[in-house]
């Protein structure tokens, strides 16, 4: 196998459409909005394309997305990347991928994850969402009070309010649940939910699950396939995904990974 450089947008599509929902937000990332943080490597063999890697550079640092249904050949491309990657990274890989980076880095697992399709989207028609209401850029600093407050953790780029895909409710002058997008896409038609949070003092009310009722209906009308990441044992976050039709897709890991000293 040859380690090559990807540039080439459709190249690049074709390989990740053969598992929407595995590659959802790396389909995502094709769009202009993300493309310039990302770099993009392929794995090259006398048959074409087997397998595709993907370094994203966010502000939080960078992450490594390495998916793949068989992995031998995504193994042996993360093998030929050791000697480039950053000194540290997180990384998001299926099961069992990690092996190939031991050998050269320190790899501290983060906890299972599921990727979650939007199967289902019958559901919705029955879910209600009194008070929720779009999000934009005139909420900014509420919104960043609010994740502060209730999802210090999470990654959120303000430019995402841009999106007009984020919904909120209120309690009072309070924003107390939010849901919104981590990836979204017009031009590739994906979208994967993100910051998914409610205020820690109004948790278990079914707040959450009507934003995101909210928020679905509104991603459903505009593109073709809505994802999502969860951690496998937030059992709780899944009920409400699954109560409005998503379904597991796959499992994958996610790592913070340095280089061994």
């Amino acid at each position: 196998m040859r380690l090559v450089s990807l540039h080439d947008k459709s190249e690049i599509e074709q390989f990740l459409r053969t598992n929407v929902y595995l590659h959802l937000y790396s389909i995502g990332d094709l769009d202009d909005f993300f493309w310039p943080q990302t770099i993009w490597y392929g794995g090259l063999t006398g048959e074409g394309l087997a397998a595709v890697a993907l370094l994203y550079l966010a502000p939080s640092g960078p992450t490594l997305v390495a998916l793949s249904e068989q992995t031998g050949a995504t193994g042996e491309l993360l093998e030929s990347l050791k000697a480039i990657l950053p000194g540290r990274f997180y990384a998001h890989l299926s099961p069992g991928l990690e092996t190939a980076l031991e050998s050269s880095h320190v790899v501290r697992p983060l906890g299972a994850h599921y990727k979650m399709a939007l199967r289902d989207a019958s559901r919705l028609d029955g879910a209600e969402w009194p008070g929720a209401v779009r999000l934009g850029e005139a909420d900014l600093d509420e919104v960043l009070e609010f994740y502060e407050a209730s999802y210090p953790d999470t990654w959120f780029d303000p430019r995402m309010l841009q999106t007009s895909q984020y919904f909120g409710l209120r309690e009072g002058n309070e924003l107390v649940s939010v849901a919104g997008v981590h990836v979204y896409s017009l031009r590739y038609r994906v979208a994967a939910l993100g910051n998914v949070a409610t205020r820690p003092s109004w948790r278990n009310r079914g707040y959450a699950r009507r934003v995101t009722a909210r928020l679905c209906r509104s991603l459903r009308g505009e593109v073709d396939h809505v994802g999502l990441n969860v951690k496998s044992d937030n059992r709780a976050a899944l009920r409400c995904y699954e109560s409005l039709g998503f379904e597991v897709a796959a499992s994958y890991g996610e790592f913070a990974i340095e280089t061994r000293r």
